[in-house]
């Protein structure tokens, strides 16, 4: 997986498995400190202390449909590789907190990709779990916010099942119009590769 956004579906998976009720996603990019962070935060089952100490091998997994758990530990990989981190904590029975960064401007680092899509996903494939969507931008001169809450729009619906036409139509132009609004005030980060770009013209 290259895409932030990918893990994090992945890794939002494994917490409708842990039997979430409901899950956060939250998108900081900051262009203070030079970061682009995730972090994830579920409701569900938790780990116990041995699972949490053993969750980053690539060889562990709580899944049955795959014999190894390759997200984790690529993404704790793809951030350290790119001057960042992944820490995760967890309690049996309250849930888990993921928490993953990447210096922005490192030109190793996998781009946040389709994130809008991603959301999108998961609220239709999992009609029962509420999901909670921030995307943060971080400015030298002050902070932008967009966040999203399928719970209000559920109770308004009612009994419309989401993968209504219409709603969908309306999801996805929220979201996107929310990521991209915010995209605009913060452009992109210069890397190695613009620099060397500039030097040749």
């Amino acid at each position: 997986m290259r895409e932030i956004a990918l893990h994090l579906l992945d890794i939002a998976e494994n917490s409708v498995a842990a039997h979430a009720s409901a899950i956060s996603i939250t998108i900081c990019e900051n262009s203070t400190d030079d970061t682009i962070s995730a972090i994830l935060q579920d409701n569900g089952k938790g780990m116990d202390p041995d699972l949490l100490l053993r969750v980053t091998d690539p060889f562990v997994t709580s899944r049955t449909t795959r014999r190894v758990g390759l997200g984790i530990p690529l993404l704790k990989a793809a951030a350290e590789a790119c001057n960042g981190y992944l820490s995760i904590a967890s309690t049996p029975g309250e849930g888990t907190y993921l928490e993953v960064e990447f210096q922005r401007s490192h030109i190793d680092r996998m781009p946040l990709g389709d994130i809008t899509g991603t959301i999108l996903t998961l609220i239709v494939a999992y009609p029962q779990i509420n999901w909670v969507f921030n995307y943060k931008i971080v400015l030298p001169h002050g902070e932008n916010e967009f966040a999203f809450n399928d719970k209000p729009i559920k109770e308004y619906l009612e009994d419309v099942p989401l993968c209504e036409p219409e709603v969908l139509t309306y999801l996805r132009e929220l979201l996107e119009s929310g990521v991209s609004n915010l995209q605009k005030t913060i452009g992109d980060p210069i890397n190695i590769k613009e620099k060397f770009a500039t030097r040749r013209v």
